[in-house]
């Protein structure tokens, strides 16, 4: 590993069009091998002990091409690492009457095997609609099936062919199991779970029992009624799920909701407050959650999804929400009823993976933006940060967030991690005097209630 580790290195812009910055997804180290995806330029790495092998996505259709992944689609069987997403091939760039643009006549959902034995990449299934403004469901999770040999993929982003499907691995037939759309997935007990997601937003739960094929939904129509602050959440954009503590964990812009699906529970869906910034783009979206020392290890992103080129007002409303940095990008490690800061990084955290006493994490500049954003080039510095695993154990980095009260509105806001910090210090600006309400609580199994503290705050500057 170590070989491997010393071939790491940063990725500059280079041809990729699309919209913004890629980044590095899917890192998935198994067998000996490490795999990632670099987006936007669509190459897909593999690399061992001896050499580098790279694939282009040849097997779809000819160069140029741009895409690969966005929100980590990988899963390994025996000798196989299975990666998905979606890919232009070829790439149709252009700018007409000043608007910069992609063509998704050539873009193709896609599922690949690579054999690691063989060191052999196959073209397991590809899916394209043929038009220049819209596109099949992006392969946005893969999730191993071991009861029937399937690979089950959560498909949300884009406007056909949505929802969940089963893949046989071995001849490539496809069949749609729900038509609801699913952003993420996971295993937990015998249980396949997906979200269910309209544009990306968090709207409930789909779930198949693996022996019997049974579906069961549950919906959340009011984030307020499942919060333990009773507070409601704005564009909860669905970033990662993970099992862990015989629960299931989904991350989510706002906080985390915690599912524990027992039969004897009223309430077994709960909502977590974390790094809830009102209006603005931080979030845990395009970025992974994995298992690590028995805790979940994630993290929550500065700048995801931007603009800037708007083309009219609502979309410039857009790039102020979106392009406004509010914080750092913060790795996160959970282990109830902790949750704790454990790092603090730039714009984006696209890809997490453990191997041994280093963790690895995929970065991104940029975030990934709008229609008419496109450029010929990805427009971020990508690189792979290799980190002593004592981060996690060791003291917690200064971290500063300041927040324009324009993006808070009236709604409830924060969810801060403060173990390990000896002192943290709010500062209110003011116009005029107002009354905070400050809720105290943590991340217990189960989750439940919180406190509350109300204080009198004067115009001015409040510390």
């Amino acid at each position: 590993m170590a070989d491997i580790l010393k071939r790491l290195y940063r990725f500059p812009p280079r041809f990729g069009p699309e919209w913004g910055s890629g980044g590095v997804f899917g890192l998935k180290y198994y067998r000996e091998t490490l795999f990632f995806n670099l987006a936007f330029e669509g190459e897909a790495h593999f690399l061992d002990g001896e050499k580098e092998y790279l694939y282009c996505y040849e097997l779809v259709g000819p160069k140029p091409v741009s895409g690969g992944d966005t929100y980590n689609a990988v899963d390994v069987v025996d000798d196989y690492i299975y990666f998905g997403g979606w890919i232009h091939a070829p790439a149709l760039y252009s700018r007409d009457s000043g608007r910069r643009s992609i063509s998704f006549i050539n873009k193709f959902s896609h599922v690949h095997e690579y054999n690691i034995r063989e060191k052999k990449v196959r073209l397991v299934w590809k899916e394209g609609i043929n038009h220049p403004t819209e596109w099949a469901g992006e392969v946005s999770e893969i999730v191993y099936n071991p009861v029937d040999d399937k690979l089950l993929l959560a498909r949300a982003d884009g406007h056909k062919n949505l929802g969940v499907f089963s893949l046989n691995r071995n001849d490539g037939s496809i069949i749609q199991l729900t038509s609801e759309p699913a952003l993420k997935g996971t295993l937990f007990l015998d249980i396949a779970y997906f979200d269910i997601s309209y544009l990306g937003y968090f709207r409930g739960l789909q779930f198949m029992d693996l022996f019997d094929k049974r579906w069961s939904k549950v919906y959340v129509e009011d984030f307020s009624k499942i919060s333990v602050d009773g507070g409601n959440v704005v564009k909860p954009f669905v970033g990662s799920m993970i099992s862990a503590y015989a629960r299931l964990f989904v991350f989510v812009k706002g906080g985390a909701l915690v599912f524990e699906p027992a039969p004897y529970e009223k309430d077994s869906l709960k909502f977590v407050r974390l790094f809830d910034f009102g209006y603005s783009g931080y979030s845990p979206s395009r970025t992974m959650s994995v298992a690590y020392g028995g805790g979940i290890l994630t993290a929550f992103n500065a700048f995801t999804h931007g603009l800037v080129f708007p083309q009219n007002e609502l979309e410039r409303n857009v790039m102020i929400e979106q392009n406004t940095i509010i914080g750092p990008t913060l790795l996160i490690y959970i282990t109830p009823p902790m949750a704790r800061i454990v790092g603090a990084f730039g714009a984006r955290i696209t890809s997490i993976e453990t191997v041994a006493d280093k963790i690895l994490l995929g970065t991104s500049t940029t975030a990934n933006l709008a229609r008419f954003d496109a450029m010929p080039i990805d427009a971020g510095y990508r690189e792979i940060v290799v980190v002593d695993n004592s981060i996690v154990f060791g003291r917690q980095p200064p971290v500063n967030f300041s927040i324009p009260t324009k993006l808070l509105s009236t709604l409830n806001w924060g969810g801060i991690p403060l173990y390990g910090y000896n002192e943290a210090i709010l500062t209110l600006n003011l116009s005029s005097y107002n009354k905070l309400h400050v809720y105290k609580y943590d991340l217990r199994l189960p989750a439940n209630g919180s406190e509350s503290t109300v204080y009198e705050v004067k115009e001015g500057k409040n510390i």
